[in-house]
């Protein structure tokens, strides 16, 4: 667990939570034809189509859909917060088509991300992203319920080891009730807080995105392989869809 230890450090050190709400939006200068939708298969919605994706992701939508959205996102960002709380219903319009597919890839900014994430992912693809919009959603109160000055916790987690220090955390800031409340039982989802191999995932897939996209805060927004630069809000990433051929 040291290595893993290292790697959080160095993806705190080099990304943070930093939104695109006041810079320009850099997208194709010109827009792309339109791009044929498709129907979802008898019975079902795109939108109700999730899988887990190679990369570590949560895949919504068509997964042949000619344009395809990556968010890497931190749970405990707020410009994170806010583009899933004014932009998710509005992308899922999109998804809806066929068009569109948005993968989630969860990027770790700091200790807190890495309980918060394995709780999230703990009951999968079926649950994935209505609690990462409820935990968005009722961030703020997760934030507030971690330790204040003086509070004895910070050293007796220090003194933890890696992988019982993340369940301490993801414990103390209430992200195991948080999903226990939402269906995923209590043993399962202490199950998934001590899962190392799970852990070393999550920190590798952190990784691997920021050195194959030079991450430097989250959101960051990957259109159809191209980071789309200073896009951190909802109203830019629908601009470069509608540029794409949504």
């Amino acid at each position: 667990m040291k290595r893993i230890a290292i790697g959080l450090v160095s993806a705190i050190a080099l990304a943070s939570c930093s939104g695109g709400e006041d810079a320009g939006n850099n997208t194709a200068a010109a827009p792309a034809a339109p791009v044929a939708g498709a129907s979802a298969p008898s019975g079902t919605q795109w939108v109700d189509t999730v899988v887990k994706t190679p990369e570590g992701g949560f895949r919504m939508g068509n997964p042949d859909a000619a344009i395809k959205l990556i968010e890497y996102g931190s749970r405990t960002c707020g410009h994170c917060a806010n583009f899933a709380i004014t932009g998710m219903e509005p992308l899922k319009a999109y998804i809806a088509t066929g068009k569109v597919s948005f993968e989630f890839r969860d990027f770790l900014l700091n200790q807190i991300d890495v309980g918060a994430a394995l709780a999230g992912q703990c009951a999968g693809p079926a649950t994935f992203f209505p609690i990462l919009d409820q935990m968005f959603a009722e961030q703020q109160t997760l934030m507030s319920n971690g330790p204040k000055q003086g509070d004895p916790f910070i050293q007796q987690v220090e003194a933890m080891p890696p992988q019982q220090r993340v369940a301490a955390v993801a414990e103390k800031f209430g992200y195991l009730a948080f999903v226990q409340q939402r269906g995923v039982p209590e043993a399962q989802a202490r199950a998934c807080l001590a899962d190392q191999a799970a852990t070393e995932a999550l920190v590798k897939a952190a990784e691997t995105g920021q050195k194959e996209y030079n991450i430097s805060g989250t959101p960051t927004f990957i259109l159809n392989g191209k980071v789309l630069e200073n896009t951190g809000t909802w109203p830019q990433v629908e601009t470069a869809l509608k540029a794409a051929g949504a």
